[in-house]
């Protein structure tokens, strides 16, 4: 009976001790192993990069399209309104959608260094909703959008290419941007 009344004892003791290092701050739910597993996938979904999570092909394309135009330094006026109207006429967008999207994909694209280093893991996710239409739509209109200011420099033509290359061994079918 004395092992029982100090094993219950012990447990009370450990209890009360949670309890006040709780009352005091100090969180000891950290060394749950299950719940650090959680917090840990949750932590690796949503602090990484958001350039590498777009999945919808026509945010991939506009995104695209804005590093082709930003790859020599920032853009021109003339670029920017050809390129809110390529997103009007091409994508069916209103102005404020088409304005909204150009300044999304521009805050998305920072400095471009994401998406000129590593442009198959930023096409990754949208690559398999790439329709064979859109994407020899988006090889169309990333080499429009590098002539829109002259000549593509040497920055802009690797970009072409390697997203030409990217998105032409798409084999699918069906719509153009609906």
């Amino acid at each position: 009976m004395h092992i029982v009344l100090g094993a219950l004892g012990s447990i009370v003791t450990i209890l009360w001790l949670f309890y006040r290092l709780a009352e005091m701050g100090i969180d000891l739910g950290g060394l749950n192993p299950f719940l650090w597993q959680r917090r840990r996938r949750w932590k690796k979904l949503h602090d990484g990069n958001p350039v590498y999570k777009l999945d919808s092909p026509l945010e991939a394309t506009a995104l695209l399209m804005t590093a082709v135009a930003k790859a020599d330094g920032d853009m021109s006026a003339e670029e920017k309104s050809e390129i809110l109207k390529i997103f009007s006429e091409e994508f069916h967008l209103s102005d404020n959608d088409a304005s909204g999207l150009l300044i999304s994909s521009s805050h998305l694209l920072g400095k471009g260094e994401e998406v000129r280093d590593h442009l198959k893991k930023v096409l990754a996710p949208s690559l398999s909703r790439f329709t064979q239409e859109q994407a020899d739509s988006a090889i169309e209109l990333i080499a429009r959008v590098s002539r829109i200011a002259g000549p593509a420099s040497d920055l802009q033509n690797r970009l072409v290419t390697s997203a030409g290359n990217i998105l032409g061994s798409k084999n699918s079918q069906s719509g153009k941007w609906s």
